[in-house]
């Protein structure tokens, strides 16, 4: 997917989100095409390292790190204002 604005209606209906490519990490736009939806690294098509998601109002909704596609770590989910609420380990057992 290298289309700056992707316009890309997928058979289920689901528009794929508008991207960018800025300094290696590949941010995904809300519906609104403005408002990060999301920000992290893509390898090989495949999320990799530190990740963050954002809500509408532009507020960091969650955090975290993958190994090639694999959450692994402290994932972290923040509350409306962006405040730490919940930390979960993702490391497998």
């Amino acid at each position: 997917m290298d289309e700056k604005n992707c316009d890309i209606i997928h058979p289920n209906g689901v528009k794929e989100k508008k991207l960018d490519l800025i300094d290696e990490d590949t941010i995904k736009y809300h519906a609104n095409g403005i408002t990060i939806w999301s920000k992290g690294k893509i390898i090989d098509d495949t999320p990799d390292g530190y990740w963050e998601w954002y809500r509408i109002d532009g507020t960091i909704k969650r955090s975290g790190y993958f190994n090639m596609g694999d959450p692994v770590g402290e994932w972290i989910t923040y509350d409306g204002k962006g405040q730490k609420y919940k930390t979960t380990n993702r490391d497998k057992k």
